[in-house]
């Protein structure tokens, strides 16, 4: 048959591969949106959560920064989390909230989060190149009728992808730097921060960054 001769000849290859990426893609969704971001629970030990920020060699933050209690969940938050409005949770290394997954990024789920977008960049690239592949462009009006479906679809694959390619290069940038978006864009305001000698005081080297992060 058809199925079979295409499968000897390998034909069969990429498309499986490229349907294996897009479920990934989709598992990686709705596992880093529904996961635990990283919520600060109200019984947990204070010293316990001083005592994992030390852990992360921070000397250059000053001794005098206490943990204060949230004003809303009215827990006491560890240093770099926050709380976010929209879970109604504080969230430990707390970094944004993402309307795309509707959950926080923060300490548990970040890690994953850089995967998601990864595994994403690349099948709207392989999406692009197969929309690209179908086009054969004349400049008729015949032509543009049936072919305004692709035209557009195309568009969109390269908005997509533009817009996730920038993200991961900020969240990617970020980490190298042991840094989130939240402390990144609110610099003045977080106390631990703006009392510090240093412009960021977790930084602690590109590659012991990304080390402690991923693994």
């Amino acid at each position: 048959s058809d199925l079979r001769r295409q499968e000897e000849r390998g034909e069969l290859l990429q498309p499986l591969v490229f349907v294996l990426l897009v479920l990934c893609s989709v598992l990686l969704y709705f596992k880093v949106s529904l996961m635990d971001p990283g919520f600060v629970k109200p019984d947990e030990e204070v010293q316990a959560g001083k005592t994992e920020e030390q852990s992360m060699v921070t000397p250059q933050v000053p001794s005098n920064i206490k943990m204060r209690r949230c004003g809303y969940c009215m827990v006491k938050q560890p240093m770099r989390a926050k709380h976010c409005q929209l879970c109604q949770h504080c969230v430990r290394r707390y970094d944004h909230h993402c309307p795309w997954i509707e959950n926080c990024v923060g300490e548990k789920n970040h890690p994953l989060f850089i995967v998601y977008l990864s595994v994403q960049l690349v099948v709207l690239l392989w999406a692009g190149h197969i929309a690209w592949s179908g086009l054969y462009l004349e400049q008729s009006w015949d032509w543009l009728q049936h072919n305004i479906f692709l035209i557009v679809s195309f568009l969109l694959i390269v908005m997509f992808t533009v817009f996730v390619l920038l993200l991961l290069i900020s969240h990617l940038y970020l980490v190298s730097c042991n840094t989130t978006t939240w402390e990144f864009m609110s610099q003045h305001r977080i106390s631990y921060l703006k009392h510090s000698e240093l412009e960021n005081p977790f930084d602690q080297g590109v590659i012991l960054n990304l080390w402690r992060f991923f693994c």
